[in-house]
C-alpha cells in the first residue's frame, strides 16, 4: 500500500471516529488516540514500523518543536516572573527525584532513571493548551500558571535533548559532552546573531508576500533542523532551535498563524503515532510498573504542583486547578525517551511504559482538565490541611468601602486609576500574590482575595458597598459574586466582564447592572470615535498619540493584550 492510500485511511479512520468522540461528548483526543490502536500493528496492522512512516512522523515532531519553540522567546520567558520561575524549577527537580526512585525500584539503570524521571516531570503542552482555550481558561491566573510552568519546561526539555544527544552508543564520557556542547553554543551563538541582525532587516522583504514567509518559515525550520542533524546533534534540538531563533522577530505571530493548519494536521498525527505504538504484547510485563507510574503522574505530581503554588501565596483553588492541568505526561517526554533508546542509553522496554503512560494520562487528564471545577470540592477539605487561609496579606479589618475592585490586571488596570482618588474607600481585590506586591508599592489600598470565597466576602462588607466592579473573566466566580451582593444589597451597582453572550444575559437576570463585553464595546468605542471625529485628521492623531502613550505604559507594567496561545 502506497503512502498516499495509507494516510487517506487514516485520516477517514480519524474523521470517524473523532466525530463519534464528539458525538458522545468527549474529548476529540481520544478518538486520534484510538485510531493509532486500531490501524496499528496490535489490530489491522495499517501503521507499522516502515521508513516512510518513521520519516512522515520525524517530520511531525519536527514541525510539533518548531512551533513550540517560536513561543519560547526571551521576552515571554522573563514574562514568566519569579514565582513561575521557581516553581517550575522546583517542580521539574522535585518530580524528577522521585520519578528516579521510583524507576530504581522498578529496577531501572541509573542512566534510564534519569531519562524516566525527567519524562515524568513533562506536562504536555499540547493538550494543556488546546483545553485551557476550550474552557476559556488561558487568561485566568491558574491557567497562566500553568502556561509558565509548561514554558520552564520546555526549555529544561530542551537541555535535556542536547545532554542526551552529546552520547552515543550508550558512551557518557565527559569529553565528548563538553565538545558537542561547546558545539552546539557556537552554533546556537551564530543563529542567534543571524535571528538578531540579520532577519529583521528581511522582515519587509518577507511581509510583501504571506506565501513566501510561509515557505521560508519551513524552510528555515526543516534546513536548521537537518544542520544540526548532520552537526551530529539531534534534528529535534534543531527544529527547536530555529523557532526560538525566528520567536525574535517582528514577523513572528504572523508565521505561527501561517503555520496554524500544518500544527493541526500534525498534532492530530502525533496522537495517531502514539496510539499505534501502545505494545499490549509487553503489557503485562509492565503491569505494575504502568499503575504505580499512572499514580505518579496522575495524582503525585499535580499534588507537588499544587503544593508549591500554595507555599508561594496562590490561594487553594487556583494551586488545585494548576496542578490538575499538569497531570500527564509531554510529547517531549516521549521524544527524550525515543532519542534515548536511539543512542543506546534506554531499553526499549522503556520507552513501551512511558509510551502507555503517555496514553493513558493524556487521555485521563483531558476528562481532569474538563472536570476540574467540579473535583475541586471533592479534594478542597484534604487541601485545606496544607493552604494558607491568607497567603500574601492579612486580612482586613470591618471597614466599609464604597467601591470595591476585583482583578486589578488588564482591563482592572483603567478602573484603579479611576477610583485611587477614593482613598480608603476603594478596595482592590486580587488573588495573584505578585499583583497585591505591586499594587501595595504603588500606593492602593489592597488585599489577596478570591470573589468565591463567601468568608471573604462577608469580611469586607461586600453588601455595603455602593459600586462592585469585576473584570475578572470567569462566569462562575461573577455569578457567585453578584447573588452575594444581591442577598445583602438590591440597591449596590454592579458591574461585570463577560465574553460570552449567553453568560452576559444570565448574569444581567442574575441582577447584574452593568455587563461589559470587551469585543462589543470596543467596537462600539471605535464607531463613536469615528463619528466624533468625521473627516478632521487632527482630532484623530491627538486620539492616536494618546493611545500611544496609554498602550506603553501598560507595556510598561508588563500587561498584554490576551491572544488565544499558541501551540
Amino acid at each position: 500500500m502506497n503512502l498516499f492510500v495509507m494516510l487517506s485511511i487514516i485520516l477517514v479512520v480519524a474523521t470517524a471516529l473523532a466525530g463519534l468522540m464528539r458525538l458522545l461528548k468527549q474529548p476529540i483526543v481520544i478518538g486520534y488516540i484510538l485510531t493509532g490502536l486500531l490501524l496499528g500493528p496490535q489490530a489491522f496492522g495499517l501503521l507499522r514500523s516502515t521508513a516512510e512512516v518513521a520519516i512522515f512522523s520525524q517530520m511531525g515532531i519536527a514541525i510539533l518543536l518548531f512551533i513550540v519553540g517560536l513561543h519560547l522567546s526571551p521576552h515571554e520567558v522573563k514574562s514568566l516572573g519569579k514565582n513561575v520561575f521557581l516553581m517550575g524549577i522546583l517542580q521539574v527537580v522535585i518530580t524528577s527525584g522521585l520519578g528516579f526512585l521510583l524507576a530504581s525500584s522498578f529496577g531501572f539503570s541509573p542512566v534510564e532513571g534519569v531519562y524516566f524521571g525527567l519524562a515524568l516531570s513533562f506536562s504536555s503542552t499540547i493538550v494543556v493548551l488546546k483545553y485551557l482555550a476550550d474552557k476559556k481558561d488561558l487568561e485566568k491566573l491558574y491557567g497562566r500558571i500553568a502556561i509558565g510552568v509548561l514554558l520552564f519546561q520546555d526549555i529544561v526539555a530542551a537541555f535535556a535533548l542536547v545532554f542526551s544527544s552529546a552520547f552515543s552508543n550508550g558512551y557518557l564520557g565527559i569529553a565528548p559532552f563538553l565538545l558537542l556542547l561547546i558545539k552546539n553554543i557556537s552554533l546556537i551563538l551564530v543563529v542567534s546573531l543571524l535571528s538578531y541582525y540579520v532577519l529583521p532587516l528581511l522582515s519587509s522583504f518577507f511581509a510583501r508576500s504571506s506565501e513566501f514567509l510561509f515557505i521560508f518559515s519551513l524552510a528555515w525550520g526543516f534546513g536548521l533542523a537537518s544542520l544540526f542533524g548532520y552537526l551530529g546533534f539531534s534534528i529535534e534540538m534543531g527544529a527547536l532551535i530555529a523557532g526560538v531563533a525566528l520567536s525574535t522577530t517582528p514577523y513572528c505571530q504572523e508565521i505561527s498563524s501561517r503555520l496554524k493548519p500544518l500544527r493541526d494536521f500534525f498534532v492530530v498525527i502525533f496522537f495517531i503515532v502514539l496510539g499505534s505504538q501502545i505494545d499490549f504484547a509487553s503489557f503485562s510485563k509492565v503491569i505494575n510498573p504502568l499503575i504505580f507510574t499512572i499514580i505518579f503522574v496522575v495524582v503525585a505530581k499535580p499534588f507537588v504542583l499544587t503544593l508549591l503554588a500554595q507555599l508561594f501565596g496562590y490561594n487553594t483553588k487556583t494551586a488545585f486547578l494548576s496542578g490538575v492541568s499538569l497531570s500527564q505526561t509531554s510529547e517531549f517526554s516521549l521524544i527524550l525517551v525515543m532519542l534515548g533508546v536511539k543512542v543506546g542509553h534506554v531499553r526499549g522496554d522503556v520507552l513501551s511504559l512511558i509510551t502507555m503512560v503517555g496514553f493513558i494520562s493524556i487521555a485521563s487528564s483531558t476528562y481532569l482538565i474538563k472536570y476540574s471545577e467540579r473535583i475541586y470540592p471533592i479534594f478542597l477539605p484534604f487541601l485545606k490541611i496544607f493552604g494558607r487561609r491568607v497567603p500574601v496579606v492579612e486580612t482586613i479589618g470591618k471597614t466599609v468601602y464604597d467601591v470595591v475592585l476585583f482583578g486589578c490586571n488588564r482591563s482592572g488596570y483603567d478602573f484603579l486609576h479611576m477610583f485611587k482618588e477614593f482613598g480608603d474607600k476603594f478596595l482592590a481585590v486580587d488573588f495573584d500574590p505578585d499583583i497585591i506586591k505591586e499594587l501595595q508599592s504603588n500606593g492602593f489600598n489592597c488585599v489577596y482575595g478570591d470573589a468565591e470565597d463567601a468568608e471573604f466576602l462577608e469580611d469586607i462588607e461586600i453588601g455595603r458597598a455602593k459600586i462592585v466592579i469585576s473584570t475578572i473573566p470567569d462566569y462562575e466566580a461573577n455569578s457567585f459574586l453578584v447573588s452575594k451582593i444581591r442577598n445583602f444589597n438590591p440597591d449596590t451597582i454592579v458591574i461585570l466582564i463577560s465574553y460570552s453572550i449567553d453568560d452576559a444575559i444570565s448574569l444581567y437576570e442574575n441582577g447584574a447592572t452593568y455587563v461589559i463585553l470587551p469585543h462589543f464595546i470596543s467596537g462600539e468605542f471605535a464607531a463613536r470615535l469615528t463619528l466624533e471625529s468625521g473627516f478632521d485628521i487632527n482630532k484623530l492623531h491627538q486620539k492616536r498619540d494618546e493611545h500611544m502613550m496609554y498602550l506603553k505604559q501598560r507595556r510598561a507594567l508588563g500587561y498584554a493584550h490576551p491572544v488565544l496561545f499558541h501551540h
